[in-house]
């Protein structure tokens, strides 16, 4: 073998991480069969992505968490339900009760301490909203609205030699 593995035209990583996800999906409706009640010392950490799509959460939440929020699913959780897509299920919060709705596509990470089994996954960034952002102010203009330095090639790609040692 090669050091130069060419690309794969199949979406090896994407296949793995929805493999994954169907485990989590798979524990939760194991737990939803038996009426909500996780069997012995189990207990889950599940942390999700609070902008992905398809998420829904109270509002003082999804403010006090605007990027990622991690849930415990252990004694007091309520109404579960889980499909293909997804699970939500009622928490409290400071004595405040909340549903979430949490597609399986935002969960970046599952984890049931009880047993030490854990799983990671990456944020599908193609799932993700860009947030709002203000013009960048380092792009300098001149007096006829032109890039103020451009190249050779009329771009204003400014190309930067750090001087190897040869």
């Amino acid at each position: 073998m090669s050091d130069d593995t060419p690309d794969s035209l199949i979406p090896y990583d994407e296949i793995v991480q929805e493999a994954l996800r169907a485990v989590v999906g798979r524990v939760l409706g194991e737990v939803q069969a038996t009426g909500g009640t996780l069997p012995g010392a189990h207990h889950f950490y599940i942390t999700f992505k609070t902008g992905a799509p398809g998420v829904s959460i109270p509002a003082h939440l999804r403010e006090r968490f605007p990027d990622e929020m991690t849930i415990v699913l252990q004694n007091k959780f309520w109404d579960l339900k889980v499909d293909d897509d997804g699970f939500t299920v009622g928490l409290s919060f400071n004595q405040v009760p909340a549903k979430l709705d949490i597609p399986f596509s935002a969960i970046t990470a599952f984890v049931d301490p009880a047993v030490d089994f854990g799983l990671q996954f990456q944020a599908a960034v193609t799932d993700l909203e860009p947030e709002p952002h203000d013009d960048a102010e380092n792009d300098s203009r001149d007096g006829e609205g032109k890039p103020a330095a451009t190249s050779e090639d009329g771009s204003n790609v400014v190309t930067v030699d750090f001087g190897r040692k040869k």
